[in-house]
């Protein structure tokens, strides 16, 4: 399950949130003889620890600071998250610090306070974040906000061991072994040999459930796949790239695979691909580990069975997709300084270490420095199942969005209208290779003018 799918946000309408939502009431967290008060709106963890966690965090900083601190947990439900920054954007008032999913910083570039002083001290501390971060969380060269660990996600696969090595004769647990060590198996996991383990699996009865709909973990995992055979659409300059040579090698690769996808994949969500593992129907499929959280719980044997590893390689190298979140302080916040403040102290080490324990993992680090957290390590079953769940200095791999590296306002329309994945429907829907980058050549010009 992605963040998104929980509470059935699409990107679609991400920038088309109406200005006249109602801010969320404040959820009143602690009271102290107080120097100062501060407001703050975190992401509503799917995970009810992750809250828990947070909230002990916050206050042990309160009480140390003497600062009276009130904090909503917001759902992703009914877009009430992004319903509410584009409330308090309109409004010019509402909390001083306020969790933005994905683009969400961009959307609201003009109002946030640059945050260029605070990654300033925690890159000193603790090195770089990738280079999603910077996309999505930078304008005009200025940090909009701070990357947070708090929900952010990659969607690499998700295999069931024993199909994959029954049916498709791959043994993925030899292949990322639960150390950082590069393996002779790794280097054959590529694109073609998912493709022939897609149609091991599919004449097995258990179909690969990846999808091609328009939402979040469709667009994810077709535009990894696209940047692996360097198939861009539009280029950083913003020139229209679909009818290229690249272009065209990943949709003779997309006609081949999409004959192994589930018959139904033009109408999957971000929960389709959750139940096909979950109930033990598909032998992999492209997710954070929530798919495997749950299914410790509704189907231990499936759950037992998992392993999550890096994504496949592709003439242009493994990319896997990644889910950012961020911390952002808006200019008309009444207490700036105290947000800034709490944001740096939730950034360090051992409190993000301390909030992904929690989680059994699902939170990675924006910090590259930090990708070696026990709990990935020890978390089961099986044990070390999500070990290569963070990017390893052995993948080889680099963590994507899809779109990237297009200008941020095309890039964002790109994803939105989820124009990779339908480009893969459409081929699956029997449509040929050039009516597919006509049809793209002509969507791509509306979001260009």
């Amino acid at each position: 399950m992605s963040i998104r799918e929980a509470g059935g946000i699409t990107r679609r309408n991400a920038l088309k949130i109406g200005a006249t939502a109602a801010a969320l009431p404040l959820v009143h967290i602690r009271t102290a003889a107080a120097a100062g008060k501060l407001s703050i709106g975190f992401w509503d963890h799917w995970v009810p620890k992750g809250n828990e966690v947070m909230q002990k965090q916050v206050n042990a900083w309160a009480d140390k600071n003497k600062v009276e601190v009130q904090a909503d947990f917001i759902t992703t439900q009914g877009n009430k998250l992004l319903l509410t920054s584009a409330a308090e954007d309109q409004a010019k008032t509402g909390h001083d610090v306020l969790t933005f999913l994905q683009w969400d910083a961009l959307n609201h570039a003009d109002s946030l306070e640059p945050m260029d002083d605070v990654m300033g001290r925690l890159t000193a501390q603790y090195g770089g974040v990738n280079d999603i971060c910077a996309y999505t969380g930078k304008a005009k060269g200025h940090w909009l906000g701070v990357p947070s660990s708090s929900g952010a996600q990659n969607k690499g696969p998700c295999g069931r061991i024993s199909i994959l090595k029954e049916a498709a004769g791959i043994d993925v647990q030899a292949m990322y072994p639960t150390r950082d060590e590069h393996t002779a198996l790794a280097d054959t996991w590529t694109y073609e040999t998912m493709l022939k383990a897609a149609e091991a699996c599919h004449k097995a009865g258990k179909t690969f459930g990846i999808g091609l709909g328009t939402t979040g973990d469709s667009v994810d995992t077709a535009g990894s796949l696209f940047a692996a055979y360097g198939a861009e659409l539009v280029n950083a300059k913003g020139d229209i790239t679909v009818d290229s040579d690249n272009v065209r090698q990943v949709l003779e690769y997309g006609q081949r695979l999409v004959k192994f996808l589930p018959a139904d994949a033009v109408s999957y969500d971000d929960a389709s691909n959750n139940r096909a593992l979950i109930s033990g129907k598909s032998a992999l499929i492209w997710n954070p580990p929530s798919a495997w959280a749950v299914a410790k719980r509704d189907n231990p044997s499936v759950a037992e069975d998992c392993w999550t590893f890096p994504a496949p390689a592709g003439p242009k190298g493994r990319l896997v997709p990644y889910v950012p979140f961020f911390w952002g302080t808006w200019k008309f916040a009444k207490n700036k300084s105290a947000g800034k403040e709490l944001i740096e102290y939730l950034s360090q080490r051992d409190l993000v270490e301390e909030r992904c324990t929690a989680v059994d993992g699902y939170d990675l680090p924006p910090f590259e420095s930090m990708n070696d957290f026990k709990v990935w390590d020890e978390v089961g079953p099986p044990k070390g199942t999500v070990f290569n769940y963070p990017i390893r200095k052995s993948h080889g791999m680099k963590a994507h969005m899809a779109a990237f590296p297009a200008p941020t306002d095309i890039a964002v329309q790109i994803y939105n209208r989820a124009t990779m994945p339908t480009m893969l429907a459409k081929l699956q829907s029997g449509q040929s290779i050039p009516q597919v980058i006509a049809w793209a050549k002509d969507e791509l010009e509306g979001f260009t003018r």
